[in-house]
């Protein structure tokens, strides 16, 4: 054996020098980046995701953010979110930092996602990085307050989210979300300086609210928002005992909206305050007609046996308790399997993310109705879609792409168990609810009793005192109104129109 060949012998294949390997993986970048421009990004994105895992710092920065650049154009963005936050959470010496922050808020506002992303910028926003943050573009770091401020706002830091919220300006497309939100903060009852700054706080909520209702598009779901801000600007004044502000303000919120069953029922205990009892049931009234047949209004039925409870109409009370109980009791038994801690969080979620079987049906609905768990819910579509996308796709069988999906299940985990906790408390909240009713429709059916009993001890003929009432058409509000008597059916163009006139059973009371 020769001498070179016992040398090739002892030191096997020819190791590439560090040099070599440079110039190897500039020309991959080269190739990668060239790809990119071109279009062809099934071919870019595994060479950038060979050199994300290299040594030489300067192309592995350069090559995860245009990995996530890559997933971003592909329509793949949830992994792009990925890829962006892993940048983001590497810190602010990340060669890519600010562009890859403003690669992540773009996919929170493609993907609407409002659990993951804000609590990741949230984590980011610390003042070492926010004389850097600045000098982002004006609407990501309006959409960055945004979103941080609702993460602060979830975690009661009060003053924090107030703080972010005021600096969103008006000519920002997140400004009408980020006003409603303020007025929110600021009407927080455990909002810092209550009570005794509570009507210098109000004042500012009212008027943050308004704003709202002034804003003009372009904004970020507008209409829903209004409707939210009339919500809340109902609550204040309600809160305020402005029970004729609150019922103007939940009568703005507009017919078959998204939340105007909500408005609807508030309206009735606005209306009930301001002592308009017919008013109250009108509300009522349209709440429980057959297209509201699946809302989860329990105390609905509360405050209509409450009205007709102050108006001694004791008939009434008893009918309404016992629609309660037939409706709302059922559902108290079937909720008891899902409210005990053995119930894990995901076993929660999938009870209200997939076809409903167990759930009551009002309770089902109410819960999906959530917009956190139905965001949760649109985010694990678009994860299952884009693992199957990867899985199925030109990358199929690649490391790469094994890679890649399993980051996508990462993600898909946390969620469910985001969106399982949601679940779990909601559950919980409705059996609570049901039972908090169900006993202050006992307290209601047993005091009813009681001055029945009172009554006749008295010698009152109740049935002869309301005989001798005569009920009135209720007086109308124009010209243009027109007075049709209630017959049994529900018709959609007089929905959420309904006044109700009532005689009066109670006994006239000698003044001593």
């Amino acid at each position: 054996m020769s001498r070179l060949l016992r040398l090739l012998v002892v030191l096997g294949p020819l190791a590439v020098s560090p040099v070599a390997l440079a110039q190897q993986d500039v020309g991959t970048y080269n190739r990668a980046l060239s790809a990119f421009n071109e279009g062809k990004l099934d071919t870019a994105a595994p060479l950038f995701a060979r050199l994300a895992e290299g040594e030489d710092a300067d192309l592995k920065g350069k090559a995860e953010f245009y990995l996530a650049q890559t997933f971003a154009k592909k329509d793949l963005p949830v992994a792009a979110f990925i890829s962006y936050a892993a940048i983001v959470n590497a810190g602010p010496t990340h060669p890519s930092y600010l562009k890859a922050i403003e690669g992540l808020v773009d996919m929170q506002q493609r993907l609407d996602e409002q659990n993951l992303i804000p609590s990741i910028l949230n984590q980011a926003y610390t003042d070492e990085v926010r004389d850097r943050w600045v000098t982002l573009p004006k609407e990501v770091l309006a959409r960055i307050n945004y979103l941080v401020g609702t993460a602060s706002q979830r975690r009661m830091r009060f003053e924090e989210s107030r703080s972010l919220l005021e600096a969103v300006p008006a000519d920002s497309r997140v400004y009408a979300k980020a006003r409603y939100l303020l007025g929110t903060v600021l009407a927080d009852p455990r909002f810092p300086g209550r009570p005794g700054e509570g009507e210098t706080l109000d004042k500012e909520a009212i008027a943050a609210f308004q704003a709202v209702l002034n804003t003009r598009e372009p904004q970020v779901e507008l209409p829903e928002t209004r409707e939210l801000a009339l919500l809340a600007l109902g609550r204040v004044h309600y809160r305020r005992g402005e029970y004729a502000d609150a019922v103007k303000a939940y009568e703005g919120v507009p017919r078959y909206a998204r939340f105007w069953d909500q408005a609807l029922f508030e309206n009735g205990f606005a209306r009930f305050q301001n002592e308009d009892f017919g008013g109250a049931l009108g509300s009522l009234q349209a709440l429980h007609a057959p297209q509201f047949e699946g809302a989860f209004q329990p105390e609905s039925w509360i405050l209509k046996a409450t009205v007709y409870y102050y108006s001694c109409l004791y008939d009434e009370v008893k009918t309404t308790l016992a629609a309660f109980d037939e409706r709302y009791g059922p559902m108290a038994k079937q909720l008891e399997p899902f409210t005990g801690e053995d119930v894990a969080p995901i076993q929660a979620f999938n009870l209200v993310a997939s076809e409903n079987r167990r759930l009551p049906r009002a309770v089902y609905l109410w819960i999906r109705n959530n917009e956190r768990i139905r965001e949760v819910m649109r985010t694990l579509s678009r994860v299952d879609q884009e693992k199957r996308a990867i899985s199925e796709g030109p990358w199929r069988g690649t490391p790469f792409a094994a890679q890649t999906v399993a980051s996508l299940e990462d993600i898909r985990t946390t969620l469910l168990q985001v969106g399982g906790t949601l679940a779990k408390n909601r559950i919980k909240e409705a059996a609570d609810n049901l039972r908090t009713f169900s006993d202050q429709a006992e307290i209601i059916r047993v005091q009813t009793a009681l001055d029945e009993k009172d009554l006749f001890s008295e010698g009152v003929d109740q049935k002869a005192l309301l005989t001798r009432q005569t009920l009135y058409r209720p007086k109308m509000p124009g010209a243009a109104w027109n007075y049709w008597r209630f017959q049994g059916e529900f018709w959609i163009d007089e929905i959420g129109y309904y006044q109700y006139t009532l005689k009066r059973g109670c006994p006239a009371r000698q003044e001593k």
